[in-house]
């Protein structure tokens, strides 16, 4: 593996220095112009498919297909934003023209709000999305779009790609005569957190583990002057099957799971981890019998600790039994893996039965009657996504997608939750644990809402307001 030097702290104050020197420039960037950027760089990264798709797979034994598919994703996310920015409607402009009658009591003065960006942020690039959460991901897509100026802490998992994805993004600022604290990138663990620290930066934006979101989300909110810090930590995504479809299509449901569990070695943060099926189904016994595939290496030498001592703790509880896989499960790499348990034994110790286990391995938890399922879903922490597995005409389903819609970000009907659609209604976030910020998303077109702060403009003659609040 490529091994960086890692930025020194003299070079974080310099890159921050450029950072926030660039903002004006680019802030007030005509939104049009902005679009053309991100269009530019979209390009650029598909001309370099070929050399990024592979050292990308040297970096993280990810198959070519999954990156390829990946960076087609990263350059739409980026086209995405060139029209957001086009539409306008981010800004959420709204126009109250002065009304000396107003029924507050009072005259009503001439008010209009808009959205400004935030300043300089740092983005904490994601080693299990090499393209589409790391150096020219979402994160930093929907940030540019904003307005803001992007510092990238690269991942030590893929640091050869990390430093050409940067060289060509900034290569495409630069043909714009634009100035390069635009766009930096930095490498090492303490160059992240110093350039958290740095009075500059006003946002960060995080996808990985809760130990390390955590840790940087403190740090934010401990600074003099707090910033918004936009974790995606943990989520096990649980499905909960009814007894109406367990009945009626047991077959398709094992598939299904274990097709969304194991996809990229279970490396997605969307993964289903826990399965609650009737225990009278059959579907217990088919995932017992099934195979479950071949061990494929994970993402790098910490996935695959991390992941060893996840299914160690979860397989020394007394309550949880191995139901599939085989001697290779703790092996590097791993191969997939099932666990089961029943539902008393979940709801008496959620904590350690529902915790994430990033890799390919779930739980699969029997139930007894719809009750537990609610208990269930009282108790669990805040989720990415949460799903029912039912049939159509089935009653009193209602208070459980209420109770799931209160712990997750998305909530899905007969769908299996891997595969997150980059779209104008996506909604990946969730309470926490799942991130730090539930009322925001990391895809789709709103994650650029996290950038910009609204602003109010009272009374001013037309020239000196921005033009999206102009009468004109």
């Amino acid at each position: 593996m490529t091994v960086l030097t890692p930025t020194s702290d003299a070079e974080v104050i310099d890159v921050v220095s450029r950072a926030a020197e660039a903002f004006p420039v680019w802030s007030r960037l005509e939104r049009e112009q902005r679009a053309v950027v991100l269009e530019d760089i979209a390009a650029e990264l598909e001309g370099a498919r070929d050399e990024l798709v592979r050292i990308a797979g040297e970096e993280t034994h990810l198959a070519e297909g999954r990156l390829n598919g990946e960076l087609t994703r990263t350059t739409f996310q980026l086209r995405l934003f060139g029209e957001v920015l086009r539409d306008g409607g981010y800004l959420g402009v709204r126009l109250d023209p002065a009304d000396p009658e107003w029924p507050m009591g009072a005259p009503r003065p001439d008010l209009r709000r808009t959205a400004r960006p935030l300043g300089p942020v740092v983005v904490y690039a994601a080693s299990n999305f090499p393209f589409a959460f790391s150096v020219a991901g979402g994160d930093t897509a929907s940030a540019l779009a904003a307005g803001c100026t992007v510092v990238v802490k690269a991942h030590t998992g893929h640091p050869a790609l990390s430093a050409l994805t940067g060289d060509l993004v900034r290569r495409v600022i630069a043909s714009h005569g634009l100035p390069d604290g635009v766009f930096s990138v930095v490498f090492g663990t303490q160059a992240g957190v110093a350039v958290l620290q740095d009075a500059r930066i006003k946002a960060g934006a995080f996808t990985g583990s809760i130990a390390g979101g955590r840790a940087l989300f403190d740090i934010a909110v401990s600074r003099p002057e707090p910033i918004p810090f936009y974790g995606e930590l943990g989520s096990v995504n649980p499905v909960f099957v009814t007894a109406a479809a367990a009945e009626a299509r047991a077959e398709s449901i094992a598939a299904g799971f274990i097709g969304s569990m194991t996809g990229s070695a279970g490396q997605l943060c969307t993964k289903p981890g826990v399965l609650v099926v009737p225990e009278d189904s059959a579907i217990r016994g088919m995932l017992a019998a099934a195979d479950l595939g071949p061990a494929q290496p994970l993402l790098n030498p910490r996935i695959q600790s991390g992941y060893v001592a996840a299914v160690q703790t979860l397989r020394a509880h007394p309550g949880v039994e191995v139901l599939a896989g085989s001697a290779d499960a703790l092996a590097d790499p791993p191969a997939p893996s099932l666990h089961g348990t029943d539902i008393d034994s979940v709801l008496a110790d959620s904590e350690r039965l529902m915790a994430e286990s990033f890799g390919p391995s779930a739980l699969v938890v029997a139930y007894r009657d719809r009750a537990q399922l609610l208990e269930l879903a009282r108790v669990m922490d805040g989720q990415l996504t949460a799903t029912i597995i039912g049939e159509a005409d089935e009653e009193d389903l209602e208070p459980l997608v209420e109770s799931l819609a209160s712990r997750a970000g998305r909530v899905l009907w007969n769908q299996w939750p891997t595969g997150v659609s980059v779209t104008f209604a996506q909604q990946h976030g969730g309470p926490y644990p799942a991130t730090t910020a539930a009322g925001t998303t990391s895809v789709g077109t709103s994650a650029i809402e996290r950038f910009v702060r609204p602003v109010a403009y009272q009374g001013f003659p037309a020239h000196l307001l921005p033009a999206e609040l102009r009468d004109a």
